[in-house]
């Protein structure tokens, strides 16, 4: 329930504070008075989009406060708890600022939001219905939502979405599995030629590399030849030679050693030495023995490589790729085979996906024709209070060749306004005042099972007058047993049957219009009655008239407390 709504620096408005109460509460004031500022103030606490042409002339920010009292809703906590948003004794502080240059932020309970988390918790505490909301009546997803939520069966259409989805999505899988084997056996032929070519190459992954290196030892083996010959006669030679020198060495020191013991490890450091070199000799001995110009095998190595060549110019640009492209090619000739196994067990997948869905349809179906058939005579009997006598209303299912996300039927409110005329679709025949009734009566209807606890109206009584003004009066007094409702007005019959008033006005002190709220009661509330009467204020006459209508609100009360006693006995 909404406790408290602070505005400051919206349009016109200053700084207002407006304590609401629960019951029904009525906002009148003379037109261009900031009644629609309060509202559009409202909307924005409740995350719809901000603009800097909203704040007050000469001011750098706008703000919007509302204080909620969520009782024991554990729904708004819960949602607020994943947040990490704490709340408090039930009490929920939404914040909204609107800077000069276009910058929006939110807050829940001193913590920082986006917009959209705002709306989202907004939108489970108050309904703010105005001509764009009823509207939204005209809808056939709005009409779906409304018929299931009073049939009960959202949970059961949320459901058949789920297994529709879960139909598609196996049907897409069929779908691509069969395209994917119809390539497959289109390239068949080539996979093959390409599976047989790569596969009688033996190819192995680091080929390449120990091609290139016996290429390059075959094509160099004079050189190398030389080279280690070189070497080897440098270290084993005549007695220049680096081992019969460091023999020579090894003995002085040996000799030294023993005059003086220290010298021992420089000793072992030089033997140490003559075997590392020792074995040197001994492996280059082996490599030179190892050495052979061999034209067959260059000959066997250059054929090799060109194969290798050719492989990885046409797959893969390397060993490895062209091994890529063979575990591919594999693959997908297997998916030929494959596919048909796979195909089968999806076919098997989507059958059983179907009855299921089916089975779902069916059961949200009877669902809703039974919650159709209530909801129709449910609206049907607040049309008459609201001044459409000859009034029906009646939902109407459709059935669908095949169930779609949403089940299978479309859902149409249909009305019939006079007596003796068909029923037609709600968008073709209701003006904008039929349009607010139906709406309220549905609401009406609604009230039972909507959980939202504060309802806002706003020109919910264009197009109406008379008789009518006061059956939507005590509709929403009557609404209000079950929310906290708030309704902006022009129609002193509307006026007069809520629990509480509250007057915009506007002034300009100093030159600066500003708007102001007060709220009446006795004699000033009887006032304002006569003012929106049409009548003068100050008449006797239009004051009594105003009496009648704030007296016949306090009767309705009573005898509705008549009905319900009787009932209960």
């Amino acid at each position: 329930m909404l406790i408290e709504l602070r505005i400051r620096n919206v349009a016109i408005i200053e700084n207002v504070s407006m304590t609401i109460a629960p019951g029904f509460s009525v906002l009148t004031g003379e037109t261009g008075a900031g009644k629609s500022i309060i509202v559009g103030a409202l909307a924005l606490l409740l995350g719809e989009r901000g603009h800097a042409d909203m704040i007050r002339t000469g001011e750098d920010r706008a703000t919007v406060e509302g204080v909620f009292d969520t009782g024991d809703d554990q729904g708004v906590t819960a949602l607020l708890d994943v947040r990490g948003i704490v709340v408090e004794d039930g009490q929920v502080i939404l914040r909204r600022e609107i800077t000069a240059g276009g910058r929006s932020r939110a807050w829940i309970n001193g913590s920082t939001v986006t917009a959209a988390q705002l709306a989202e918790v907004g939108q489970r505490l108050v309904g703010l219905h105005g001509q764009h909301e009823s509207q939204a009546l005209l809808h056939p997803e709005a009409q779906m939502r409304m018929l299931d939520d009073y049939a009960g069966c959202s949970l059961d259409a949320e459901r058949v979405c789920v297994a529709h989805a879960e139909v598609q999505r196996v049907v897409e899988a069929r779908r691509q599995l069969a395209q994917q084997r119809a390539e497959a056996e289109r390239r068949s032929d080539y996979l093959r030629h390409v599976v047989r070519e790569i596969d009688e190459a033996k190819l192995l992954s680091d080929e390449e590399l120990r091609l290139e290196d016996e290429v390059r030892r075959l094509v160099h083996v004079e050189d190398l030849r030389k080279y280690v010959s070189a070497v080897s006669d440098a270290m084993e030679g005549d007695d220049s030679g680096v081992l019969r020198r460091l023999a020579i060495l090894r003995r002085s020191l040996t000799a030294a050693e023993r005059m003086d013991p220290a010298l021992g490890r420089l000793g072992e450091i030089v033997e140490s030495a003559m075997d590392g070199l020792a074995e040197v000799s001994r492996e280059l001995r082996d490599y030179e023995s190892s050495l052979d110009a061999d034209p067959d095998r260059l000959r066997a190595l250059e054929q090799r490589r060109e194969v290798i060549y050719r492989l990885t110019a046409k797959y893969g640009g390397s060993v490895r790729g062209v091994l890529e492209t063979l575990r591919t090619s594999v693959a997908e000739l297997d998916l030929v085979d494959r596919a048909a196994i796979d195909l089968k067990a999806l076919a098997a997948k989507e059958t059983a996906a179907r009855e299921g869905l089916y089975r779902l349809a069916a059961g949200l179906s009877e669902k809703r024709q039974e919650g159709a058939s209530r909801l129709g005579r449910a609206v049907s009997a607040q049309l008459p209070d609201l001044g459409m006598t000859g009034g029906m209303f009646e939902v109407v299912l459709t059935p669908l060749a095949e169930p779609g996300p949403a089940g299978t039927e479309t859902v149409e409110f249909r009305v019939t306004l006079n007596v003796g005329h068909e029923s037609r679709p709600l968008a073709r025949v209701a003006s904008g005042g039929e349009l607010s009734r139906v709406m309220l009566a549905l609401k009406s209807v609604l009230a039972q099972i909507d959980d939202t606890p504060t309802l806002v109206f706003d020109e919910v009584d264009t197009g109406i007058g008379g008789r009518v003004a006061l059956q939507v009066g005590d509709a929403m007094r009557n609404l209000a047993m079950h929310h906290q409702v708030l309704a902006i007005t022009h129609l002193a019959q509307i006026a007069a049957r809520a629990h509480r008033h509250v007057v915009v006005s506007k002034d300009a002190p100093g030159g600066v219009t500003t708007a102001g709220i007060r709220t009446v009661s006795d004699e000033e509330r009887v006032a304002e009655i006569s003012r929106m009467l049409g009548g003068d204020a100050s008449s006797e006459a239009s004051r009594a008239h105003a009496r009648e209508l704030l007296g016949a609100a306090g009767e309705q009360d009573k005898a509705r407390v008549a009905v319900r006693g009787r009932r209960r006995c």
